[in-house]
């Protein structure tokens, strides 16, 4: 796609890399056919195509409208158009240019910044949303049916964190919400590899990976985000302490892994982010390369329960991590239900539930209806966004995968 950068952005870094990706796209069209909101809507600028048209008209010098936003807020940023895209369109870094450079030429009205403004002060501070989220389980009997469907029940304890005992260590990452919403999330990832011969450590401070401001288009405070991180972990990782960062949040881990490129043009941080990018690992990853040191426990264990896995858009588009939870489970011995449209998102999306709820409730339903279709007795996940918004009406527990699997090799440990 021919492009003639305009003069604010020529010579840009962002325009270099925002031309460079438009020159890619060829006008196919794959992309729409496997889009979740151009299937709701049926509209072609709320598909990759059109987006792709808006921020090239953008990028160009046209002037952006608040339709212009809005088409660009509907996307989830799935990410299923560069799966799909035949000649490797980088849709994903495009939106986010596209998306700030929009976000300071159209103004929001007083609701919809303050809306963003809460969630971009509240979600990041793990302390802060503990403290309000433990506030609104306290009164959540007393609340309407419609709040109370948006404030989870108390979390299921965390469980016992085993001592760091093994020459093999890698850091885990804690995040921001998930230690409030799950804990056991990343307790029962520390005991599945302690039991496979590595200690996971986490590191106070290593909150926020920087995705929630970025993607609220506050790109700037995100990437400081972004720093902070990077300093929480750098003296262990300069020490060579650890050979891997292990993220148990797939979201999160998608973001991580764009560390090096995002904070390129930062000198004093572009190594230290590359080498933290390098380092990161999904866990379904390290706990497959080290699945042999497990199996001789499952084996003890009594039949597994029947499963449907959702993976989730970070893990199997951003990541590019297909089928490994799946192999997992079933090596564990759970029976895995069949799930159609796996591709597809499930609306969550990180703020995307909240700041669009019609669509993303649509998309719930729809892949609810995929997930349950099986008659699984438990949903598996591998990111806290997907868990959280499942959750919501569904028929069974949805639950992370590696607490399956922590719970499997308990089992076999319990058994005679």
């Amino acid at each position: 796609m021919q492009t003639q950068l305009a003069d604010f952005l020529r010579g840009s870094p962002e325009g270099q890399e925002a031309e460079e990706i438009l020159r890619k796209c060829v006008h196919c069209g794959f992309c729409t056919a496997t889009c979740p909101t151009y299937q709701l809507i049926g509209d072609e600028l709320d598909g990759p195509r059109g987006r792709i048209y808006l921020i090239k008209q953008v990028v160009e010098g046209a002037r952006p409208s608040a339709r212009t936003r809005l088409h660009l807020d509907r996307c989830l940023t799935c990410r299923s158009c560069e799966t799909t895209c035949p000649s490797g369109v980088r849709y994903g870094r495009l939106v986010d240019i596209g998306r700030g450079i929009v976000e300071q030429s159209v103004g929001r009205g007083p609701l919809e910044r303050a809306q963003r403004a809460a969630l971009g002060a509240v979600l990041p501070r793990t302390a802060l949303f503990a403290a309000l989220l433990k506030l609104g389980q306290t009164v959540r009997p007393v609340l309407p049916p419609p709040l109370k469907r948006m404030v989870p029940e108390r979390a299921r304890s965390r469980g016992a964190w085993p001592a760091p005992r093994h020459a093999r260590r890698m850091l885990v990452l804690a995040g921001c919400v998930q230690p409030a919403l799950a804990p056991a999330i990343n307790a029962a990832a520390a005991r599945v590899l302690d039991a496979a011969g590595i200690s996971l450590v986490e590191v106070q401070g290593a909150g926020c990976c920087g995705a929630v401001r970025y993607h609220l288009n506050a790109q700037q405070a995100g990437l400081d985000d972004m720093r902070a991180l990077i300093d929480a972990w750098w003296p262990m990782v300069e020490r060579g302490e650890v050979e891997a960062i292990v993220v148990t949040a797939s979201g999160c881990g998608a973001t991580v892994r764009e560390f090096g490129h995002l904070l390129r043009g930062d000198p004093a941080y572009r190594e230290k982010s590359a080498r933290i990018s390098a380092l990161a690992r999904d866990l379904s990853e390290v706990v497959q390369e080290n699945a042999g040191a497990l199996d001789a426990r499952y084996a003890s264990a009594p039949g597994g329960a029947r499963i449907a896995f959702h993976a989730p858009c970070t893990l199997q588009h951003a990541l590019q991590v297909r089928g490994v939870v799946e192999a997992l489970l079933a090596r564990a011995g759970f029976d895995l239900a069949p799930v159609a449209d796996a591709h597809l998102c499930c609306g969550s999306a990180g703020t995307y539930s909240i700041l669009q709820p019609r669509l993303a409730n649509a998309l719930r339903e729809r892949k609810q209806a995929a997930l349950h279709a099986g008659r699984p007795q438990t949903v598996a996940t591998a990111n806290i966004g997907c868990l959280m918004h499942l959750q919501v009406g569904s028929q069974v527990p949805v639950r992370h995968w590696i607490e399956l699997l922590d719970e499997r090799l308990t089992r076999a440990a319990d058994a005679p």
